[in-house]
């Protein structure tokens, strides 16, 4: 066996691969009980649906969901709309939802809001908060209610949305492992080596799965698409330790072969993922956390994607290396010598071109038409919600609901706002405290005195006179009292809710039919007062008849903010779709460009280290970088809506996934420069490089294309479109742009290479030693064992199965072992010997 590396580490390196070898049962143990823990712990986490919870603090609509939700009771509610009924029929079908128990109210009268050509809809809500579970079974019962008749429901009870994303992805990820299956039994050498790629990809996604619920909450975004993007993202690392087992297995055992490969395997696939994490991690930078939150999920998927190559692998491929053996079949991948030819003939063409058509790209891209909602985007296949959505707007028209949140308490003044508000154009109708209905015509805000208060329940006036006493006094409003209680007038909703807890602490007593009507009414004015006012706050409902996303909408809620701030200053939020669009806008060119920078950096410094050249990293990154602008050009060119999520997640991945294609042509091309010509190595490269590339290529860009294709969810239907077609594009450029630039900058790339010197240290020993590594310097003793180098001396040993063979130095060079050229004279020549 000899280690891929000198002195104690080499050493190090290789007793660990052996133990990850020699221990295999050790470790299947581990991911057999790491699996049944797994199962279970996947269900722990917990999975978010809203991607307005990820926005940043310092946003409106942030402020504005932390306030509503320790301020307002926000109760269960859905909306079913029911095709070709006549009035009298959904008359009925009202009175059947209204007896199910847990419904509290049914709105449906005949008015075109709910009655218009022969639909009926019915909006309804229920009695316990949209958390609570109980809601969920009355809307079971609402559903077998309406299930006879031609039935839309629409809701945001339970997380329907996310089981019906978890279905599509079931759909995509059978069909992924399809043509992963396919891919590798294409670009494979033998039939058994394919159970050892899946059984290593397997495991990796589910510990990827079970190790979810240490982060507590994810996106459904990165619930959805990391498995499938994990086994795009990481198929390399297993096709390079495998490629790295069959070259050793050539002349050695299975267990030698894989603890030799594994010490080559590490460093080589560690430093393949750092280009992939740092495009990953530029995502943690994003203001908008749902970055955040999709590059760590991601990272962590990359990280266990490496454990179970480097831990469980090797004892898989020690299990079925018989098998391979037996199972080898011919390559279907064949040689392409043409397309190093044609990247050689046109490289003087190919360069200037693609420079011009990144530069155009460019100024293209940055019309990219991003949309920050859904309302505008035309996914390829609707889920039943988004089905019944949309019928439910075609009959009533869409609804755009602006919550404003204003400071609480001042009546007077919500109700100035909200008939302002009423007379805007752009308002369909708005709903406050202030312009709601309670009884005999009165809204919950109408201030009473003691003789309408008592006409109102019809209670004699002297007890409505001791309620409005007690009243005052409980309000420490002395002077009424004393003063005088004709005059004294109280918001109608305070004094119900006085009454009523004076009730019930036994202070008043009142009949049974006036208790019946104080009852029925403190349960409406209750259920209106915990949606709209509370303790510190009051909210108003305003439905615009404007579209979520547009220039006028965002208009108008800055016209909101200052008809409130007229009242209350700047004490005002807003809430609602179109609000949290708008702030999704404002964080995007910010996070655009961070993402950008951050990724392209981190790519340069693994690759400065990897090339140790400055010109390289620029020209691989420009490669990359243009693929990126071309990509988001497409949209722009073709005037069709992206979100703008696709950007920031895409351009990552692309960057740092797809930077490894450049890689592997740059690497080997580098390195057959110093032997070959420049045509020779271009095209030998083309053949090296086709293999890796068309098989992980196609991987990502399948499952990109897929889940494109066959997802229901705007944000992601616009990452798996981009990064498909991103990476076809990616794949075009580093298969017959990059060749040509390479050839072109070849004199850039030698004349910026540079050398991180190490200090030498040199070892001295006598007498019986074992010599283990590459080695450079003068021994004189007897040598006994294998050799395969360049000796500069004189030679006296017998050499079996082998020979000892004169060269010159141009031939010592063109061998790739290492070796030191012979300096020359100051005269320029050399010396008789090399003669």
């Amino acid at each position: 066996m000899e280690p891929n590396s000198n002195g104690k580490s080499g050493n190090a390196m290789f007793k660990i691969c052996g133990f990850i070898v020699d221990k295999r049962n050790l470790f299947f143990l581990i991911f057999i009980l790491l699996a049944i823990f797994s199962a279970f712990s996947r269900n722990w986490v917990k999975v978010e649906n809203s991607l307005a919870a990820y926005l940043p603090q310092q946003t409106e609509t942030k402020q504005g969901l932390d306030l509503m939700e320790a301020e307002f009771k926000t109760y269960g509610s859905c909306t079913v709309m029911i095709a070709n009924v006549s009035y009298p029929q959904a008359e009925k079908i009202k009175a059947d939802i209204e007896s199910i128990s847990g419904v509290f109210t049914v709105s449906f009268d005949d008015t075109d809001k709910h009655y218009n050509n022969g639909s009926a809809r019915f909006d309804i809500t229920f009695d316990r908060d949209e958390n609570d579970s109980a809601c969920l079974v009355s809307l079971d019962e609402v559903k077998k209610t309406v299930e006879p008749y031609d039935s839309y429901l629409s809701t945001t009870l339970g997380n329907i949305q996310s089981e019906l994303i978890g279905d599509e992805m079931k759909v995509i990820s059978v069909l992924v492992v399809i043509v992963v299956l396919t891919v590798l039994l294409l670009t494979t050498e033998a039939y058994a080596e394919i159970p050892v790629l899946l059984i290593t990809f397997g495991a990796g996604a589910i510990l990827q799965l079970g190790t979810n619920f240490f982060l507590g909450t994810i996106s459904f975004v990165s619930d959805s698409v990391t498995i499938v993007l994990q086994l795009a993202l990481s198929v390399d690392y297993a096709v390079i330790f495998l490629n790295r087992y069959k070259e050793e297995h050539r002349d050695k055992e299975p267990r030698e072969a894989i603890i030799t490969a594994l010490t080559k395997a590490i460093p080589e696939i560690s430093g393949s993922s750092l280009t992939t994490v740092g495009g990953l991690i530029a995502m943690t930078f994003m203001q908008y956390k749902i970055g955040p939150d999709m590059g760590i999920v991601l990272i962590k998927a990359i990280a266990l994607s490496l454990v179970s190559v480097f831990l469980l692998m090797p004892g898989i491929i020690m299990l079925f290396a018989p098998l391979m053996e037996k199972t080898r079949h011919k390559n279907f991948i064949p040689d392409i010598p043409f397309v190093g030819k044609f990247d050689y003939s046109t490289r003087f063409v190919v360069a200037p071109l693609f420079l011009v058509v990144i530069i155009a790209a460019f100024f293209i891209q940055n019309r990219c038409p991003y949309v920050f909602g859904y309302s505008t985007l035309n996914t390829p296949i609707k889920n039943r919600v988004q089905i019944a959505d949309e019928m439910i707007a075609g009959s009533f028209g869409d609804d755009n609901l602006i919550a404003l949140v204003v400071p609480a308490g001042d009546y007077d003044s919500e109700k100035k706002l909200l008939s302002s508000l009423e007379l805007c154009p752009e308002v369909r109708s708005c709903t406050g405290l202030a312009n709601t209905e309670a009884i005999g015509g009165y809204t919950l805000t109408d201030r009473l005195s003691p003789r309408q208060f008592s006409e109102l329940i019809d209670i004699d006036y002297e007890v409505a006179q001791l309620i409005y006493t007690a009243y005052a006094v409980n309000d420490e409003d002395y002077a009424k009292v004393v003063n005088g209680l004709s005059s004294y007038k109280v918001p109608l909703i305070d004094m119900f809710m006085f009454i009523h807890d004076e009730i019930d602490q036994g202070y008043v007593t009142l009949d049974d039919e006036t208790q019946e009507t104080l009852d029925n009414a403190y349960k409406m004015m209750n259920f209106a007062k915990e949606q709209l006012q509370g303790e510190n706050y009051s909210r108003m409902l305003v439905y615009l008849n404007l579209p979520e996303e547009s220039p006028e909408t965002y208009d108008f809620i800055k016209k909101m903010h200052d008809m409130a701030g007229i009242y209350y200053g700047t004490n005002v939020y807003t809430v609602g779709e179109s609000v949290s669009q708008l702030d999704l806008k404002n964080t995007f060119s910010r996070d655009n460009l961070v993402v950008n920078i951050v990724s392209i950096l981190v790519v340069l410094v693994v690759l400065l280290f990897t090339f140790k050249s400055a010109g390289m990293p620029v020209l691989l990154i420009a490669v990359i970088q243009g693929s990126i602008w071309i990509n988001f050009s497409v949209p722009s060119i073709q005037g069709t809506s992206i979100f703008f999520l696709s950007q920031l997640i895409v351009s990552s991945i692309q960057m740092g996934a797809n930077i490894d294609y450049a890689i592997v042509i740059a690497g080997r091309y580098t390195e057959l420069r110093g032997q070959k010509s420049r045509r020779e190595s271009i095209i030998e490269t083309m053949n090296f490089s086709f293999p890796t590339i068309i098989t992980s290529g196609t991987m990502l860009a399948v499952a990109g294309i897929l889940i494109g294709k066959l997802t229901s969810d705007g944000a992601i239907y616009g990452i798996g479109q981009c990064l498909g077609r991103g990476t076809i594009i990616s794949i075009f450029i580093t298969m017959f742009v990059l060749p040509q630039i390479l050839l072109v900058g070849d004199t850039i790339i030698s004349k910026t290479a540079f050398v991180m010197n190490m200090p030498i240290r040199t070892k001295e020993a006598s007498g019986l030693n074992h010599v283990n590594g590459i080695v450079r310097g003068r021994i004189n003793g007897v040598v006994t064992g294998t050799m395969n180098a360049i000796v500069r001396g004189e030679l006296n040993a017998f050499v079996e199965a082998g020979s000892i063979t004169k060269v010159t130095e141009k031939e010592a060079l063109q061998s790739g072992l290492p070796y030191e050229a012979q300096e020359k004279s100051n005269s320029g020549e050399v010396d008789d010997n090399e003669k």
